[in-house]
């Protein structure tokens, strides 16, 4: 009997639970892959964060940085009067951007909602506004042919039953220890319900989800790691059941990964992984997976008056550009002013990406890394996407030899053709003395563009 119960221990022991994967839903491979095929083929997006903290014009995590309480915080509900708010615009600029889907904040963190919600009396029908903005917002970029999403905040630092964390306005402060740290928020949480907040919850997703028409994609928005000690994890939001929740009210729906269900082990607990403000380089990582990077034009999502570290265009090409070559997507993020108009320096951004679009967006929709026979060496610092339906490569130039030769090393017999993507004008092409490799002979002066194209036809 002993040897026995050993050998139960043992095996019990091998059996880690917390690696073994789960499901939720009964869907396969290939199914996903269809569900998900209209914004694998899209690439590009835009993130628009909006919300009363535009009022602040110093980020959207204002009331968590300077620690402000409701009271104090007030003063951008009260004045919040979007009188130039022309979301019809806003599509207009996301179609010449080349943007095929827009995800809007229809609460964040804030705990505002855009939307006229029965559930709370914070939002915006009771602003200046007087009208639910997610609604005009909906309606705009639909007569456009922009899919819709919403991004909906599970952490809520206006709801009064919504448990202090670590990531509140009323946090501990910084320099408790452990033990003062356990005794502030068990003091501070006395009389405050989740449950109420997990319905909550509940009630504005399904209001979101029953009351725009489809939705094509819901971003939640977030979850602590697993070993974090005073933030939220899956089962504060009653996870599982909300996103069943979700695929039940919208079936086709796509749902990011920030629910944390990974962290307890199910494998379909969201749709996508959702890599933030990351280098282009750190992108590589993700190939194979089905993924988003999430960017902004400068260092905030929020409208920031002051912030000055706005992205160029060769760098936000290289986002968009790198996304493509290794299966990703990019949703690329504007905030708003106070007065609902786009800031400036993010039209010009847009205005720039549109330029470029307009004669090199086949080189993005619907591709993504090509098979490796057509790989071309790092040190080239080019970035190589692939349609696998037309058979054709473009290789996007971020460094345009000076001399007029570009080397593809190993592409003897591999194309037929080669053209600039933005005129279909030729691109001759000899085979180099080793007889292994490809010279394209290039013009003196490149293409009007800070990375020219050049499309391949593979053979």
């Amino acid at each position: 009997m002993k040897k026995i119960t050993l050998l139960l221990l043992v095996a019990a022991l091998a059996f880690n639970p917390v690696h073994a994967q789960k499901n939720i839903f009964n869907e396969t491979p290939k199914q996903k892959a269809e569900r998900l095929k209209w914004w694998t083929d899209a690439r590009f997006g835009m993130f628009i964060h909006w919300g009363t903290y535009s009022l602040a014009a110093r980020h959207e995590w204002v009331k968590h940085n300077e620690r402000m309480t409701d009271s104090a915080y007030q003063k951008y509900f009260d004045n919040f009067n979007p009188d130039e708010f022309e979301p019809k615009k806003w599509a207009k600029e996301a179609k010449a951007a080349g943007m095929k889907y827009a995800v809007l904040t229809t609460k964040h963190h804030e705990g505002f909602c855009l939307f006229d919600s029965k559930y709370t009396d914070y939002k915006a029908t009771n602003t200046q506004a007087h009208r639910d903005l997610v609604k005009e917002f909906v309606e705009a970029f639909r007569s456009e042919g922009i899919k819709v999403g919403f991004y909906y905040s599970l952490l809520d630092w206006h709801y009064p039953d919504y448990t202090i964390d670590d990531a509140h306005p009323q946090r501990a402060p910084d320099n408790y220890t452990e033990e003062q740290k356990a005794a502030y928020y068990a003091k501070v949480n006395k009389g405050r319900d989740m449950n109420k907040y997990r319905q909550y919850l509940k009630n504005q997703i399904t209001e979101l989800l029953t009351n725009y028409g489809k939705i094509d994609i819901l971003w939640l928005d977030w979850t602590w790691d697993k070993g974090a000690k005073y933030g939220k994890h899956p089962q504060d939001w009653d996870a599982v059941n909300l996103v069943k929740l979700v695929r039940k009210l919208q079936p086709g729906i796509i749902v990011n990964n920030r629910l944390g269900l990974d962290q307890d082990g199910y494998s379909d607990g969201g749709d996508f992984v959702t890599p933030e403000q990351v280098k282009p380089a750190q992108l590589l990582k993700y190939k194979g997976k089905y993924w988003e990077t999430c960017q902004t034009f400068s260092g905030s999502w929020g409208y920031y008056r002051d912030e000055t570290t706005w992205k160029n265009q060769r760098q936000l090409l290289d986002l968009l550009i790198t996304s493509a070559a290794n299966g990703g997507n990019l949703i690329l993020n504007v905030g708003p002013t106070g007065r609902g108009e786009f800031d400036y320096r993010a039209t010009k951004a847009l205005d720039s990406l549109a330029y470029w679009m307009h004669e090199n967006n086949l080189s993005i929709y619907n591709c993504t890394y090509p098979p490796d026979e057509y790989n071309i060496p790092d040190s080239m610092n080019d970035r190589l996407t692939y349609n696998p339906v037309t058979k054709k490569l473009y290789l996007h130039l971020f460094n345009y030899p000076a001399d007029g030769q570009l080397t593809l090393p190993g592409y003897n017999g591999k194309i037929k053709y080669a053209q600039f993507l933005n005129d279909d004008s030729e691109v001759p092409f000899t085979v180099a003395e080793n007889g292994s490799d490809l010279i394209l002979k290039l013009p003196k002066n490149a293409p009007p563009y800070v990375v020219p194209v050049i499309e391949m036809v593979a053979k």
